[in-house]
């Protein structure tokens, strides 16, 4: 199963990683239209630990897949990206309005 991102919910905690930032992710099941919500830590474990994908779109309709990632102190975490030099799209998703 795929999902595509649409929003990132964020806390409000100051974050030297802004990935740790996101609480949760809403998501689309585009083939099968369902919607829902999944925290940071089962989004990561799912993709790593069950072979799931997610992704985000680009403006010009390229699929950009999260991939799972951990920070040195531990704390799972996703992005697009593996050179955290480059911008993630993830990041640049707009707020869940929930």
């Amino acid at each position: 199963m795929a999902v595509r991102i649409i929003c990132i919910k964020k806390d409000d905690g100051d974050h030297s990683n802004p990935y740790l930032a996101i609480d949760h992710f809403e998501w689309v099941n585009e083939r099968i239209n369902v919607n829902g919500i999944t925290d940071r830590s089962e989004i990561h474990d799912w993709i790593k630990e069950s072979n799931g994908e997610a992704y985000v779109i680009d403006q010009y309709g390229n699929k950009n897949y999260l991939i799972p990632a951990m920070c040195p102190q531990g704390n799972k975490y996703v992005k697009t990206v593996a050179d955290e030099n480059v911008n993630d799209l993830l990041l640049l998703l707009p707020g869940c309005t929930e």
